[in-house]
């Protein structure tokens, strides 16, 4: 079996406010969400919302999770322009924002936000990676 990434869940601290926050950002909620839990389509994965402290609950993570982790999710874009116009989105629909976005070191173009939770996100265009149809990144071999 090939590991893959299928879902990103995060732990927030209000499932609702955090919902209203994605669905600012574009993401669409699945009929399957319930109450304790949301479901988005993100691309080739979904992104999972969850009570922080019943995913803490659930992973059974109490030693390992004292904190705000260090983990970053990306969202890549086409272009520089797509990425100015996704941060642009972001701080409209409340996020908080961490780097605006600027030309970076590795030849790319990315900036960071935080969500209502403090999660943080890249946005970013890397010119040495192509996405297909639906933003999902298309590594070389």
């Amino acid at each position: 079996m090939q590991p893959h990434i299928s879902m990103i869940t995060l732990g927030v601290a209000d499932i609702s406010e955090a919902t209203v926050f994605y669905e600012r950002l574009g993401f669409t909620r699945s009929s399957e969400s319930q109450d304790a839990v949301t479901f988005m389509q993100a691309g080739a994965v979904v992104l999972g919302l969850f009570g922080r402290d019943a995913l803490k609950d659930d992973a059974k993570t109490d030693s390992i999770w004292t904190g705000i982790g260090g983990t970053a999710v990306a969202m890549n874009c086409a272009g520089e322009a797509e990425v100015d116009a996704m941060m642009e989105v972001a701080k409209a629909a409340g996020a908080r924002i961490l780097k605006p976005a600027e030309k970076v070191f590795w030849g790319g173009y990315s900036g960071y936000f935080a969500d209502l939770d403090d999660h943080a996100w890249e946005v970013a265009c890397n010119p040495f990676w192509s996405l297909d149809e639906s933003g999902r990144i298309d590594l070389p071999a």
